[in-house]
């Protein structure tokens, strides 16, 4: 399993005002903003930062990692469930193109493991 991106996840109470700072402030492209705001470096696609809206997720996680298909995420998944770690949000496809669940990692940080699906 390889990880391809490490993506942090800002809280979302004012999503136009978060849109604005991120892209007039620091001049990041909007990638999606539906069902959440997706923000990259026009350099750089892969440092991006998403900024959920309020309450769209319980509990929301601190960031997500890609793991690059959505093969490994089942195999991570496996390996979380073989570990005995505590899922808080199941193994799913979502809508939007994306394979992913929320692990709860040893330190209680909640951790969206995700993959495109193609």
């Amino acid at each position: 399993m390889g990880v391809s991106r490490i993506v942090p996840y800002a809280d979302g109470g004012d999503i136009p005002a978060s849109r604005d700072f991120y892209v007039e402030v620091l001049g990041l492209e909007v990638g999606m903003e539906d069902p959440v705001l997706d923000l990259s470096s026009p350099e750089n696609p892969n440092a991006q930062v998403i900024v959920p809206p309020p309450g769209m997720e319980d509990p929301q996680p601190r960031f997500g990692i890609d793991v690059g298909d959505p093969a490994a995420v089942d195999a991570a998944h496996d390996e979380v469930v073989r570990r005995g770690l505590r899922v808080v949000y199941p193994l799913t496809d979502e809508p939007w193109g994306i394979r992913r669940f929320f692990v709860e990692d040893p330190g209680g940080t909640i951790v969206n493991v995700l993959a495109h699906i193609s």
